[in-house]
């Protein structure tokens, strides 16, 4: 169907139909750029929605242990990925849709603004031509007249006997002007009409169809341009919707994480004491109070609580005890003497083994405190190896480095890894302690029950006489240092360790360049204390060393003095030194505890 055929009269209504299409293409655009607007705000507010119940450092520690917090957090950072979605199909929308129709609107512009130039032309063409042919009709129709009247003057002027024969003719040669005149101008009106007739065959069946053709194609390119873009949205919104899907699967996966059974057991390894559940309450006769009095004058302690509590004359002593004054709640006061008595109990390193915690809180905080200590001697060790290598790699090339340089790090590294080992083994012992025996603050708390008091007194061996309402030392209490005992005992040890190696030094004990013993051997040999791994191949190019693969397994009979050589003990008996950083240790000590 063409428009130049079948609405060959319809240039006003082709005209005002193209304009509507170019606003239907701007109203279009607006409807993308709202749509953007609303995808943008929609993630923007999503996020905003997720950083508001994004959990704080504090609520992050506390609720990490529990599923249901866990996975609402991965909710939320599922909820975050859905959003920036949201702001993809905004973002392509914006960089492909938008733009190809704003191009499409200035290119229909052009074209339309070209069509109707070229169809006012041909319709400026028609009405010239219309209009030549009208004035070339009223000239013949004007001169039609003037003739006709110039013939009745002649018939009159001949039928009129009183004219002369002069005024006769003069009449007839104008009626033949006259007649002359009408003719030319019915000969131009004649061919003024063909060639009207010729402009309007060519105007209504090729030059008005020409230009019906131009807008036609111009404005089917618009709608498969927007049947185009509409399609192109509907992909750009499809493109996302498997990443959404992975978003909502997460979310549904996590919901599956949440698991009830779990998290009541994380409640109990959270909050649990460890302390015994108290025993059935003694029934207090208040007829044998002068008894009950007299057992606490000779020092029992049984029942010498719970009477006094019952009593109503020794309130005023019990406010007494409350205030710290005395009695066995004067170990929990606030008071100054509660914490001067905690710390001669306890020691100044009351705090440090978290013997102020419950039994299994004490436990977990010990075990936690240890994993730090591994982890911190790990990141050292792995930065000596590092310098050891370095040091090597200056050894065989001078020319990248001195490798005396290294000599002070390195030995500042080895007595912090002494120092974070010891450290560590001093939790171990804490730790070790705490599961052969009930912890101060257990057995304190503990001692709340009369019947637990009278059974503590009656097991515990005094080394001083006992005082009523005051807490008994017991003799086997781990052995607690201070501080100072433990840097000064450190300090010794590494003091010892300096002197063996200067000895050595003095006696010639340390070849090449490593500096480590070389026959130092005993004839029975040396006890295995661990086995080992080498983690890198070795070749022995000192004496009193030995070569080891990668991988290989061997026994430790002597561990670090710090000098940075471990002797192992192969498969096939053959003794020597192997550098530490080459190899990895376990002994069997660490077992044992």
């Amino acid at each position: 169907m063409s428009w130049g055929i079948e609405l060959w009269d319809q240039y006003d209504t082709i005209a005002s139909h193209t304009q509507k299409g170019i606003d239907f293409c701007e109203r279009f655009t607006h409807f993308l750029k709202d749509r953007c607007a609303i995808e943008l705000k929609y993630a923007s507010e999503l996020k905003k929605l997720v950083k508001n119940y994004q959990p704080k450092k504090k609520e992050e520690e506390e609720y990490q242990q529990y599923s249901w917090a866990v996975k609402f957090w991965e909710v939320l950072k599922e909820l975050h990925d859905l959003a920036g979605q949201h702001e993809v199909i905004a973002e392509n929308t914006q960089g492909q849709v938008i733009k190809d129709v704003q191009i499409l609107i200035g290119e229909m512009k052009q074209q339309r603004r070209k069509d109707l130039q070229d169809g006012a032309k041909v319709q400026d063409t028609l009405k010239d031509s219309l209009a030549k042919l009208d004035k070339s009709r009223k000239n013949y129709e004007k001169a039609f007249k003037m003739a006709e009247k110039a013939t009745d003057d002649y018939r009159k002027a001949d039928a009129d006997i009183n004219l002369s024969r002069a005024e006769v003719e003069k009449t007839r040669n104008q009626m033949m002007i006259k007649n002359n005149q009408c003719d030319e101008s019915k000969n131009e009106y004649a061919a003024q009409l063909q060639q009207t007739n010729q402009h309007q065959r060519d105007h209504y069946t090729q030059q008005m169809p020409a230009v019906f053709q131009q807008m036609q194609s111009m404005e089917e390119n618009r709608i498969n341009k927007i049947k185009s873009m509409v399609r192109q949205v509907a992909d750009i919104e499809r493109s996302v919707i498997p990443i959404i899907n992975t978003c909502i699967d997460g979310m549904v996966k996590a919901s599956d994480g949440i698991s009830a059974e779990e998290d009541s057991k994380a409640v109990i390894d959270k909050f649990k004491s460890g302390f015994p559940i108290p025993e059935d309450i003694p029934f207090e006769d208040l007829s044998n109070a002068s008894v009950i009095d007299t057992s606490n004058a000779n020092g029992t302690p049984k029942n010498s609580l719970d009477s006094r509590k019952g009593t109503v004359s020794d309130k005023k002593r019990n406010k007494k005890d409350k205030k710290g004054g005395g009695g066995l709640f004067g170990i929990f006061s606030s008071s100054k003497s509660g914490r001067i008595r905690i710390i001669g109990l306890l020691g100044e390193e009351s705090k440090e083994d978290f013997s102020d915690l419950p039994p299994n809180q004490q436990r977990k905080a010990l075990n936690k405190k240890i994993e730090e200590f591994k982890k911190e001697i790990a990141r050292e060790t792995a930065e000596r190896e590092g310098m050891l290598k370095m040091k090597d790699v200056y050894v065989n090339n001078p020319a990248l480095g001195d490798p005396n340089a290294l000599e002070k790090k390195i030995e500042e590294n080895a007595l912090k890894i002494d120092s974070l080992q010891a450290e560590m083994r001093k939790f171990q012992g804490y730790l070790a302690n705490m599961d052969g025996k009930p912890s101060p603050a257990g057995q304190r708390r503990s001692s709340l029950s009369d019947d637990s008091i009278s059974q503590s007194s009656t097991n515990m061996e005094m080394s001083q006489t006992s005082i009523p309402g005051q807490p008994q030392i017991v003799p086997n209490e781990p052995e607690v240092y201070t501080d100072e005992e433990f840097e000064e005992e450190r300090a010794v040890e590494l003091r010892k360790k300096e002197d063996k190696k200067a000895i050595d030094d003095e006696d010639g004990d340390h070849v090449g360049e490593f500096d480590h013993p070389e026959g130092d051997f005993d004839e029975e040999g040396y006890p295995v204390i661990g086995t080992c791994r080498a983690l890198y191949p070795y070749e022995a190019g000192n004496e009193g060393s030995v070569a080891m693969g990668e991988g290989e397994e061997m026994f430790v009979l002597e561990q670090d003095q710090g000098d940075g050589w471990t002797r192992v003990r192969k498969h096939d008996n053959s003794e020597g030194f192997v550098p530490t950083s080459y190899i990895q240790c376990h002994f069997y000590d660490q077992d044992e505890v």
